[in-house]
């Protein structure tokens, strides 16, 4: 990255930073959700645009660690900091699973996406029916207003505001540390081409079963997250395959494989699609869909103009990154 992309970067997170000082109560709620979008999306990316494994089911790990921290919440009283250890276990469990039933039995491509989908499916009608997660009822975590409790994240806005921009960041170092190791230059090699990967000696199995650990692991924590800051958990909802579609969004439209491009994404959707709907309820129209549309057509642009995602095409157009070639 080039020093004005370098800038531009400190600032754009100095901005963040101070954002919940300026707005109102519904800026950072909205920013709240754009950050928890830009953190699923960079988790998702780990899987896709590292090391070329499609996933279409993705809504499986945020339900598996929401349902885990909340359960062991609301049941056993064990905050979210140390349920979120299991949480992460667990759906690192799973996803291996899924991981090690592909991989060794040679399911690739789209139907191994598909693959994703069945667990994703299976787990929503599963924790539909089981009761001492609330069933189709729901799990509600117990709130206090006016309590401010971090080690139980229980707290203000505000307080989940910073959580969620620290998740971020983090997501976004580690990504970049994965990227730059011989594990991500691994990834990127069984991504661009797996036979000649594994002719010069790369274990595809052990590269994409990591993969799928980092990603469905980090998914999770996303996943802890938003159980405790809505408080509520609906099977029909956690586990959806348009939960899915959200979650890869960002990345696809700010570029698959890049560190900045899943944040920038989200930072393009949730915003528009917030405004969409406010447009809808100032106008009181009934246009149930309309946001799905939109999302639709949105995707449809990017693969038809910037099939490599907005965020390659503003850095070169801003000259954010070198270009090949160029001199540090």
């Amino acid at each position: 990255m080039t020093g004005r992309g370098i800038v531009l970067l400190v600032l754009a997170g100095l901005l963040l930073a101070v954002a919940p000082l300026v707005g109102d109560r519904y800026v950072v709620s909205v920013l709240t959700t754009v950050l928890w979008f830009a953190y699923v999306g960079q988790a998702w990316n780990v899987m896709m645009g590292f090391s070329g494994l499609l996933s279409l089911g993705h809504a499986l790990y945020v339900g598996l660690g929401a349902y885990v921290s909340a359960a062991l919440f609301v049941h056993y009283g064990i905050g979210p900091w140390a349920g979120m250890l299991l949480a992460m276990l667990v759906s690192v469990a799973v996803g291996t699973f899924i991981g090690f039933l592909g991989f060794r039995f040679g399911v690739k491509g789209v139907h191994f996406s598909l693959l994703t989908i069945a667990f994703a499916e299976v787990a929503r009608i599963g924790f539909d029916h089981i009761q001492w997660l609330g069933g189709s009822g729901g799990l509600f975590l117990p709130v206090e207003a006016g309590v401010s409790d971090p080690l139980n994240l229980r707290g203000s806005p505000t307080l989940f505001y910073y959580v969620i921009l620290a998740l971020v960041l983090g997501a976004l170092a580690l990504s970049r540390v994965l990227l730059h190791s011989r594990l991500g230059y691994q990834w990127l090699a069984v991504r661009e081409d797996p036979e000649a990967a594994e002719a010069v000696g790369v274990d595809l199995f052990r590269a994409r079963m990591t993969a799928v650990a980092v990603s469905s692991a980090l998914t999770a924590l996303g996943g802890v997250f938003q159980a405790f800051y809505f408080n509520n958990l609906f099977p029909e909802q956690v586990f959806s395959m348009g939960r899915s579609i959200e979650i890869i969004l960002p990345a696809i439209v700010g570029g698959i494989g890049t560190l900045i491009g899943p944040i920038l994404g989200a930072f393009i959707l949730t915003p528009l699609g917030e405004g969409l709907t406010f447009l809808i309820e100032a106008g009181g129209l009934d246009l149930p869909g309309l946001k799905q549309l939109f999302y639709g057509v949105a995707l449809v642009t990017i693969v038809v103009f910037r099939p490599e995602g907005v965020w390659p095409w503003l850095a070169r157009r801003l000259r954010l990154v070198r270009q090949p070639g160029e001199e540090a």
